[in-house]
């Protein structure tokens, strides 16, 4: 006989709830609430009737609720620069996991790395009253995490530094990263090289220009200002920066983007130049670039654990949650990888400037 739509059988399970635990047991509310938060002393053998009826039943215990009902806020707020970059949606993955596993929810914030956006979510952070934060900072100046600190919300920065000897730290070695991605362009024959990257007010695009410098300096390659260019880090300016590097006369042989959002713009104007990739101009960039399309070539790049990053600095948060005075400030530096694809093979004898008239005339030809 076909059930009534309307039947109990069409709905979800109801989940057990404290007073259905108390009833299980023989105890009162009171006395479940106790042993699930271990505030009070209670007697042994009602706290094990206790645990038992919570089996019985499967009852898992709010996390949020038993952490407003001591008063604590149970929200950790994550501020990121860009929810269009998957590089920090893996870290908002690791910082997701990591918060729900030890029973706090998440609020997102996205600052588009904005100065006065940055500082209302801040603001809003701190009038909430959030447990704790976990930052991607627009700028290393360590005013605009001040609200927190001085709020006494603990914080942890991730994927940047803040110039606040206080405040814990996730990240790669940038400046080590971009050498390496330059020592090996240098190892394959290039010797003009070119670097795109972000604003000066990020630490990430500072360490990475140094690295640049360094590896070009090791190598006994004069810097060439005009090979350096900085902006915002979006695919227009990757674009513009880029159109500027082919452009000089002789052009760039090869070129380090600094991050993957640079990197999309800097191949559409590699591709509005009709240059090729290695021939034309060999590329590195930083982590991965999900906008290529199957079957292109397959860009060297620094992958950047991404959702390690972002897990471990959930995990020192909970650290400096749980253990407020006893922890010294900590700057933890993660493992990245130079990933070698086809755009930066060894340079070769066909591979000539854009400005050479003689590869102007082979493109002609198809050649």
């Amino acid at each position: 006989m076909p059930r009534p739509s309307g039947s109990n059988q069409d709905q979800p399970p109801r989940r057990p709830t404290v007073k259905d635990v108390a009833r299980q047991a023989g105890v009162s509310t009171a006395t479940v609430s106790r042993v699930l938060t271990g505030t009070n002393a209670v007697d042994d053998v009602l706290a094990d009737r206790v645990r038992a009826a919570c089996v019985a039943l499967q009852y898992r215990p709010n996390s949020a609720a038993r952490a407003l009902a001591r008063g604590r806020s149970a929200n950790i707020g994550l501020l990121v620069t860009e929810f269009r970059n998957p590089f920090f949606m893996d870290i908002v993955h690791g910082v997701e996991d990591v918060t729900q596993e030890h029973g706090y929810l998440l609020v997102l914030c996205n600052s588009k790395e904005d100065q006065e956006r940055e500082s209302q979510y801040i603001e809003l952070m701190c009038a909430e009253q959030v447990a704790g934060a976990i930052v991607v900072p627009t700028t290393d100046r360590k005013p605009i995490l001040s609200p927190l600190v001085e709020s006494g919300i603990p914080v942890v920065c991730v994927d940047r530094r803040v110039r606040d000897r206080a405040i814990d730290t996730v990240l790669i070695d940038n400046i080590a990263a971009a050498r390496e991605a330059v020592a090996h362009l240098i190892g394959n024959g290039y010797r003009r090289i070119g670097l795109v990257t972000g604003p000066d007010r990020t630490t990430t695009a500072r360490e990475r220009l140094e690295g640049y410098r360094g590896a070009l300096h090791d190598a006994g390659i004069a810097l060439d200002p005009v090979l350096e260019r900085r902006g915002p880090f979006t695919e227009e300016h990757g674009r513009q920066l880029t159109s500027e590097l082919l452009d000089l006369i002789p052009a760039a042989e090869a070129l380090l983007i600094g991050n993957n959002r640079l990197m999309k713009g800097a191949l559409d104007a590699i591709h509005a130049h009709d240059m090729r990739i290695p021939e034309d101009i060999a590329l590195v960039g930083f982590d991965e670039v999900p906008w290529m399309t199957p079957g292109s070539i397959s860009l060297t790049t620094v992958m950047q654990p991404a959702y390690e990053l972002g897990s471990t600095a959930a995990l020192r948060l909970i650290q400096r949650l749980k253990h407020p005075e006893r922890l010294a400030r900590q700057e933890t530096v993660l493992t990245y990888r130079l990933h070698i694809g086809d755009s930066s093979r060894p340079r070769s004898s066909g591979n000539r400037h854009p400005h050479d008239p003689h590869a102007r005339f082979s493109r002609a030809l198809g050649m």
